[in-house]
């Protein structure tokens, strides 16, 4: 299970180890858990009141459970690095299969916009009382972290994201919107600048920043 080591780090960091089966006091349920945080046991058996089992067992169950999942995530047909795998195999771990599957992860997985991906993720804090658990906030934190860590190993890293994008702009209505909400973000003498010196043989307009704010409409 080496290649699962970082889901098994965050997995154990935040369920820690219980050797008698336990209800989580936050939730309103009467589910069960036992070891770090094993709900149904490999023959699909529910944990119940009374329960017990070693450290070894505890293992063993949580090996169980992340084969489960990363057989199921296969199954999704998404393009992930190692990395993100890791970081959902630890967040289905937490979260559930199906809350998994009907959030907007999947889909923003395919698009690629990664920064939904980790924006949803963080919506995941909370207790039956919208109570934010700080020690989800922090899961989150690290999923999020594990999730990203391997994408400066693709064209999209940082110093090239823009001229990533230039390569593949098509006038897709999502690429649009994109550019509408990078836009809406940047102070529109820097936008100016950039277009002064993007086009400078008056292939682009040369806007002044009052002008700029006119022509698309800034302030909206």
């Amino acid at each position: 299970m080496s290649e699962f080591s970082n889901a098994i780090r965050i997995i154990k960091k935040y369920e820690g180890y219980h050797e008698k089966a336990y209800t989580d006091p936050r939730t309103e349920d009467e589910v069960y858990s036992i070891g770090y945080g094993t709900q149904f046991y490999p023959d699909g058996s529910p944990v119940k009141q009374g329960q017990c089992c070693t450290k070894q067992k505890a293992m063993e169950y949580l090996f169980h459970e992340i084969f489960v999942i990363d057989q199921e995530i296969d199954k999704l047909d998404i393009q992930i690095d190692p990395a993100m795998r890791q970081a959902l195999i630890s967040f289905v771990h937490s979260v559930g299969w199906e809350p998994f599957l009907y959030s907007g992860i999947i889909d923003a997985i395919e698009r690629e916009t990664w920064s939904e991906v980790v924006e949803d993720m963080n919506r995941w804090i909370f207790d039956c009382d919208n109570k934010v658990i700080g020690g989800l906030l922090e899961r989150r934190k690290e999923e999020a972290i594990l999730f990203l860590s391997e994408i400066n190993a693709n064209p999209w890293r940082s110093t090239e994201i823009l001229m990533t994008a230039f390569r593949n702009y098509s006038a897709a209505a999502h690429q649009i919107r994109a550019i509408r909400k990078l836009e809406d973000s940047i102070n529109p003498y820097v936008l100016t600048e950039f277009a002064n010196e993007f086009c400078p043989f008056d292939a682009f307009p040369v806007f002044s920043s009052t002008e700029y704010d006119q022509i698309f409409d800034i302030s909206d």
